[in-house]
């Protein structure tokens, strides 16, 4: 957004500001712990101090930030066991929406998952990890908007967003993108095969492997 279109106060300041601190910390411009100093940050959004403290409100609920009495607010670390439990809670979620797809997808949306498929497995050969990590999150997120399950969804979102710095980590792990490929070509295949049980087991299975990674 060009500087002189911001808005500097109001509820559209606070979206404005929300938004840009949200991107930054899924995008790991701002690393678990960094703080989150409200003075510099309305400089830099070129909003008020109170539009900032209401975004890091908002991301605090989120799950993206903490803040700490007298201290003010940082980037929320997010340990091993937490996101285990994140994890555990995906597989729930995330069995539901692929047994979903597998019956609502449509023909062309099968086809679209085909091709991530086809993508992700070229990043491995290509040794390109973090477009492999980029093409494994689209993955997740086009199996759960196929579902039409818009409540799994959402919670899925927020529980997701908390995992960014672990699933970059496990991406760079050696070994790790050509065992998750694997895994997420047999949950395409039960998909296409419009098998629901079968699409929720694959889905588990790799969310397991995902568990025992994150623990290794």
């Amino acid at each position: 957004m060009p500087t002189e279109a911001r808005p500097s106060t109001g509820e559209q300041a606070k979206q404005h500001a929300l938004a840009r601190l949200r991107q930054a910390i899924l995008h790991g411009e701002m690393a678990p712990a960094q703080r989150l100093v409200e003075n510099e940050l309305a400089e830099q959004f070129g909003v008020t101090r109170a539009s900032i403290r209401a975004a890091l409100i908002d991301l605090e609920a989120q799950g993206l930030v903490e803040r700490i009495r007298n201290r003010g607010s940082r980037v929320r670390v997010v340990t091993v066991e937490e996101a285990v439990e994140i994890t555990e809670c995906r597989m729930a979620l995330e069995g539901l929406c692929a047994a979903r797809a597998a019956v609502a997808a449509s023909d062309g949306q099968l086809v679209e998952l085909t091709e991530l498929g086809t993508a992700m497995t070229k990043a491995v050969a290509d040794g390109e990890p973090v477009t492999y990590s980029d093409l494994n999150h689209r993955l997740h997120t086009r199996i759960q908007e196929f579902s039409g399950q818009g409540t799994a969804l959402e919670l899925l979102e927020r529980l997701n967003a908390q995992l960014v710095r672990h699933r970059f980590r496990l991406a760079l792990r050696p070994g790790r993108p050509q065992q998750s490929l694997t895994e997420h070509l047999a949950v395409i295949e039960a998909i296409r095969a419009r098998d629901p049980q079968a699409a929720e087991t694959a889905v588990r299975a790799h969310l397991t492997r995902v568990i025992e990674a994150l623990r290794d």
